[in-house]
């Protein structure tokens, strides 16, 4: 009966690990400008529009503006941001902490796409030739620094011409942060404009063509501490959505685009797939767009980097809610804390899980040595709770006869004081930490491009060899054949046998440091085994005879254990 329950439990397990590592969860229902009220919703995003400086030049010469185009560098401790004078617009934003392929700072913005795709902080008007024009425009820059800025920093593009349009677009920098604000004024004549703010393809770094292990970009917004995420069927069939935003914009696995309390705002997403090369077997390449409508004038902050829960709950403590831990959070944020903790000592991530996993299994030892104690004591009385079985192996379950079976039985688990349960819920303690370290490990950004040892450059991939998952099957088929078996039957066996195969297969394409971890926790339940086993000596496992034997007499000779007794 306990061994069922338990093969149960790690089957359940094993969907669970399996579902979270091949499904994307499913998205909640998305809120729609009409459920948000009054808030407004971003018009539909230019993707593929007439190059600007093609467009048609509005009547009015310009009054104030640049008269050639130039690119203008801004470097702080975190990024490496080009803007053009040519609309205002965000070049490139590459980020210095994290590395492409090339060993070269991880660029945000797309370039891989066609030439006439808008850049970030693209202005969109109602008015589709005031469009054209702020967009095809040479802005004077004033603030631009010299070298790397060291304070707050804030440059100013500007622009105005004859007919009575003037836009004014201020971007103030931190030294230390990932946040840009972005504060757009747009006028004609005494008319204020509310201009839609187009950011175009987010996310453009290249983790997804690799081959990692990872989200593709998708919609991200979140209203009253409720995260919404939106895949590319979403975004199509509801690609506009209001309301009074916390954060929204786009993330994928590690990084992600967003404005940061836009206030009562609206958005609204595009899903672009590039096509990969010809002769290539590569998977079309996803992005996704989006345009942010401020509900009013004033400035608009923007994160543009990394998933980091210490960055993000130093800008706003709810962008924490971004990265997608799982319904394990409450757990894998103190876990989190750890590895870090952890690493601060070590200075190597692998190591650093391979010491954290030693320090979980030290705490949850009393845990699992009760459990293996637990199902010893199961193992001993097998033989006689067999004999039980067997007596009544004739009856079908329905059959009222069948009852006094499992009453026998639990007369025989009260006289030997086991409890059928007690090896599986001590276990089963232990999975929601379990899943947790899984959750963290496939989630966590400080394991991207972090190195370990040998042939594994990237803790954040998987093995390239497929060393570790391979030794993970050998340890877990160690482990399987050492742990007790409480009266297996020859098909749980097989069962019980199979299952490190299929982990292992989950794990050749996980990332290496989830199979390090798996390895290590492998190791020293291998270990502890020997240890518990050592602990509480060999199995004392009694044939079927006196009290099993004397049950099944008295039970055939229809003599109750009063009247057995007084005979």
């Amino acid at each position: 009966m306990e061994r069922r329950v338990l093969i149960a439990i790690i089957l359940s397990f094993l969907v669970l690990y399996g579902y979270q590592a091949m499904f994307v969860k499913p998205v909640p229902p998305a809120q729609t400008a009409a459920e948000a009220g009054s808030a407004p919703v971003a018009p539909a995003i230019p993707i593929s529009p007439a190059a600007a400086s093609d467009a048609a030049p509005r009547e009015g010469s310009v009054v104030t503006g640049d008269t050639g185009e130039r690119d203008i560098r801004i470097e702080t401790q975190r990024v490496i941001a080009t803007f053009s004078n040519r609309g205002a617009r965000l070049k490139s934003w590459r980020l210095k902490d994290y590395l492409d392929e090339r060993r070269e700072p991880l660029e945000l913005v797309a370039h891989d796409v066609a030439s006439n795709v808008v850049l970030p902080f693209t202005l969109q008007l109602e008015d589709e030739a005031l469009t054209r024009a702020l967009d095809g425009a040479l802005y004077t820059v004033s603030g631009a620094p010299a070298g790397p800025i060291s304070g707050p920093t804030t440059i100013t593009f500007e622009f105005s011409d004859s007919t009575g349009l003037r836009a004014v677009k201020s971007f103030a920098f931190e030294p230390a942060s990932y946040v840009v604000s972005v504060n757009a004024a747009v006028s004609v004549g005494e008319q204020q404009l509310t201009p839609t703010i187009v950011w175009g393809p987010a996310v453009g770094d290249n983790d997804t063509a690799t081959g990692r292990y990872s989200v593709k970009p998708r919609g991200l917004y979140a209203i009253a501490d409720s995260v919404t995420r939106l895949a590319a069927d979403d975004v199509a069939g509801q690609p506009g959505h209001g309301g009074d935003f916390q954060f929204v914009g786009v993330d994928d696995h590690y990084f992600m685009t967003v404005a940061v309390n836009p206030g009562n705002a609206g958005v609204a997403y595009q899903h672009i797939a590039i096509p990969a090369a010809a002769g290539s077997d590569a998977e079309p390449r996803e992005l996704m767009s989006f345009s942010l409508k401020p509900g009013g004038p004033g400035p608009v902050a923007f994160y543009v980097g990394p998933k980091d829960f210490d960055q993000l709950a130093a800008v706003d403590r709810p962008m924490v809610r971004a990265i997608d831990f799982g319904y394990f959070a409450f757990v894998i944020v103190p876990l989190l804390r750890a590895l870090k903790w952890v690493y601060g000592y070590i200075g190597n991530y692998g190591w650093s899980i391979i010491i954290l996993t030693i320090l979980i299994n030290a705490v949850m030892f009393p845990l699992r040595h009760k459990s293996v104690v637990s199902m010893r004591r199961m193992q001993e009385i097998q033989p006689e709770a067999k004999a039980i079985q067997d007596r009544y192996a004739k009856y079908k379950s329905t059959d009222p006869e069948k009852q006094k079976m499992n009453q026998e039985l639990m007369a025989l688990y009260r006289e030997r004081g086991v409890n059928p349960a007690s090896g599986c819920v001590p276990m089963l303690l232990t999975f929601p930490v379990l899943i947790a370290f899984y959750n963290m490990l496939t989630t966590a950004i400080e394991l991207r491009g972090a190195p370990f040892m040998g042939w594994i450059h990237d803790l954040s991939m998987p093995d390239p060899y497929y060393v570790t998952p391979i030794l993970m099957l050998l340890s877990q088929i160690w482990q399987t054949k050492i742990t007790p078996q409480a009266g297996a039957d020859p098909a749980q066996q097989k069962v019980m046998m199979f299952m490190p195969v299929a982990m292992m297969f989950l794990f050749l394409w996980a990332p290496a440091g989830v199979a390090i971890y798996w390895f290590i926790s492998n190791i020293w339940g291998i270990g502890q085994q020997y240890l518990t086993t050592y602990l509480i000596g060999p199995p004392n496992v009694r044939p079927p005879g006196s009290a099993a034997e004397r049950r099944i007499k008295r039970a055939g000779s229809g003599k109750t254990e009063a009247a057995a007794r007084e005979s």
